[in-house]
């Protein structure tokens, strides 16, 4: 029986891999985060397969176990002491940069997790404002509250007009 189990585990895993990633690297902008991140929700949805496996929407339930492995990583600090160099190399980034995903990853970046957890769940995943309240134990007005001042964020990174031509392509 266990056999079984595991192999629809990996089964589970392997089709979601790739978009775990994606959502986990729009979360935390690194791509060694992310791929931490993602390995921390296997590793619990391991442990907790036979719920999440009997969930009525497991693929809801396992966004919402990334998203909380996201936000925990943040509230511990463990990123910022990983790090081997004192500083941070900058990474330029401006307007006239080619390559609007950058831009747009970057100013992420800039913002509070929890704005960044909405408006990736928000517009990228294009959840509505109940689901992305109850994957983040939060009320409705709390999540509208944090899109507000995610976006007001990124049109103070980006100016208006970058953010309005990325909205515009549906980037």
């Amino acid at each position: 029986m266990r056999a079984e189990w595991e192999r629809d585990y990996v089964d589970f895993v392997s089709a979601r891999l790739a978009r775990w990633h994606k959502q986990a690297y729009l979360l935390a902008g690194d791509p060694h985060r992310a791929d931490d991140i993602v390995q921390q929700t296997c590793t619990n949805l391991f442990v907790h397969w036979r719920r999440a496996s009997t969930a009525y929407d497991p693929d809801r339930y396992v966004n919402a176990m990334l998203v909380k492995v996201f936000l925990n990583e943040r509230r511990r600090g463990w990123a910022r002491r990983v790090w081997l160099t004192d500083t941070l190399p900058e990474i330029p980034v401006t307007a006239a940069d080619p390559d609007d995903r950058t831009m747009l990853r970057h100013a992420l970046t800039q913002l509070p997790p929890r704005q960044r957890a909405v408006l990736v769940l928000r517009y990228v995943y294009d959840l509505p404002v109940a689901e992305v309240a109850a994957l983040l134990g939060c009320s409705d007005g709390t999540v509208k509250s944090q899109a507000y001042h995610g976006l007001a964020g990124l049109r103070r990174l980006l100016g208006t007009d970058a953010l309005a031509a990325l909205a515009n392509r549906g980037e």
